[in-house]
């Protein structure tokens, strides 16, 4: 290892960050990059542990010490093949990923972990300013075909692995530009959708095919896919978690995700062909505690709401490890992100009752209630009950509803194509394998294991991706997790 005493010498740190006041105005990135020195001391504190557990913590098994090694001895060539050897999409998860590798860092039991995520976006960046990252073009084609239902990570990750093991693939995508939720979901300012851009036109010179505007069930019939010798299913889960509450119908309550696809069409100039929905000038309630909820609390702001306020079901996460959590599994702790940084109003364990409308139908305010928790002997939530005397009315002209999803879309493609669901309305797939009940087609992602991380999604379509290639040729090169990799 670089340094065998970096962790006892340098503290984590993280870059600097655009002054909030400053980056409210805007929707670019705002984290700056680190110093080559910085960097280096980073990279330094990975402690080239007997069992790294960090391996075992990421879902695509990276082979985390070994590329901050490489980054110590600015070996950036060897970095980035081992970064990729695992992770189709460093770009993506260097910048969204809420790291799980970092929570099952060794280092981590008694000082901050290694900063893996940022080392990781890193090497990536440095690799394209160094044009390392180039097509891959299979000389070696097979002849089969293979197509891909929706373009989020899980199947640009199980295209790009396909794509690699020589098939023709070619991915339909029915919103206007590739991406999934990594376009339209996550915000500008988290994600530059010039990132995404830059990585589609990688894989476009590879020899995928990217059809747009293209929803199979609806403007593409089912039957265009019979040709294909393979047909993977990544669309998602993208059926929203819905509060049914009186007042729901007022003009004012939105899904989270109609409100953030809304902006990044525009920043991203696409057109909106519904009612714009904006958050300026307005009392803004964000209903669920998650990364989306945040996503809208940082939105709104940038909107010029007047006041942010997001509520939680659940109460107040810790902010160290518990007993029932404990290292390396990932803990729920409390999590301040950048967004509420700039502004908001957080509040735990609160119910809402009610939505309440003027007398045109306009959403004015919510009727809330205080909850009290009882937990079990590990300090876990498992009950609730109403505090009395709590219930009471806050102004808000616009709420967001940032609950989760439940299941994919079942309508049109999904029945059409006649495959059997589970019991939660995910594509039922088998364990390991991700074959349907209907052949040749597979499923991956959040359409079959239900809503997940970014990272989940990507290594999802990548085992898929293998399954498939051994379904079509008897055996697959491509790489699992599993494969021990020697850099030696």
């Amino acid at each position: 290892m670089g340094k065998p005493t970096g962790f006892l010498e340098y503290d984590r740190t993280l870059p600097k960050k655009e002054a909030v006041e400053n980056r409210k105005q805007h929707y670019q990135e705002f984290v700056k990059s680190y110093s080559d020195t910085q960097l280096n001391e980073q990279a330094a504190r990975c402690m080239n542990c007997g069992i790294p557990f960090c391996h075992s913590g990421c879902p695509l098994g990276n082979v985390i010490p070994e590329f901050n090694d490489a980054v110590y001895d600015g070996r950036w060539e060897d970095a980035y093949n081992i970064l990729i050897s695992t992770n189709n999409f460093p770009e993506f998860t260097g910048r969204i990923c809420p790291a799980p590798c970092e929570s099952a860092c060794v280092l981590g039991i008694n000082k901050p972990p290694v900063a893996i995520e940022e080392i990781e976006k890193h090497i990536i960046e440095i690799a394209f300013k160094n044009k390392f990252v180039k097509p891959n073009r299979s000389y070696l084609k097979t002849g089969k075909t293979v197509a891909v239902i929706g373009a989020g990570p899980a199947g640009l990750a199980a295209a790009a692995q396909l794509n690699k093991a020589g098939h023709d693939v070619v991915v339909y995508e029915r919103d206007d530009k590739v991406g999934g939720l990594l376009r339209y979901g996550i915000p500008d300012f988290k994600l530059d959708k010039s990132i995404i851009d830059r990585r589609i036109e990688i894989m476009e010179q590879s020899g995928i095919v990217f059809r747009t505007n293209s929803e199979v069930g609806k403007n593409v019939p089912v039957s265009e896919l019979a040709p294909f010798d393979a047909i993977v299913l990544t669309g998602g889960s993208t059926i929203p978690r819905n509060l049914q509450i009186p007042g729901r119908e007022l003009k004012g309550v939105h899904y989270a995700m109609e409100f953030l696809k809304q902006q990044n069409k525009r920043v991203g100039q696409s057109p909106i062909e519904v009612e714009e929905i904006t958050a300026t000038g307005k009392n803004v309630l964000v209903i669920g505690g998650g990364d989306t909820g945040s996503d809208c609390v940082g939105t709104s702001n940038r909107h010029g709401a007047v006041s942010v306020t997001q509520f939680e079901l659940m109460p107040q996460p810790p902010n160290a490890r518990t007993n029932g959590m404990p290292w390396p599994t990932y803990p729920m702790l409390l999590k301040t992100t950048t967004s509420h940084e700039e502004g908001c109003q957080r509040h735990w364990s609160i119910s809402t009752k009610s939505f309440v409308g003027d007398d045109n139908g306009n959403l004015k305010g919510a009727i809330v209630v205080d909850l009290e928790w009882e937990t079990d002997t590990l300090g876990r939530p498992v009950k609730f009950t109403e505090i009395e005397g709590s219930e009471r009315e806050i102004p808000c002209e616009l709420v967001t509803l940032a609950m989760g999803f439940l299941h994919p879309q079942h309508e049109g493609l999904l029945q059409q194509l006649g495959v059997a669901l589970d019991g939660r309305g995910n594509v039922q797939a088998t364990e390991g394998e991700y074959r349907t009940s209907v052949d040749k087609v597979f499923s991956a992602g959040d359409m079959r294991r239900g809503q997940s991380l970014v990272v989940w999604a990507i290594s999802e379509g990548r085992e898929c991706a293998r399954k498939v290639d051994e379904f079509l040729m008897g055996s697959s090169n491509l790489e699992s997790k599993e494969t021990i990799y020697n850099y030696a």
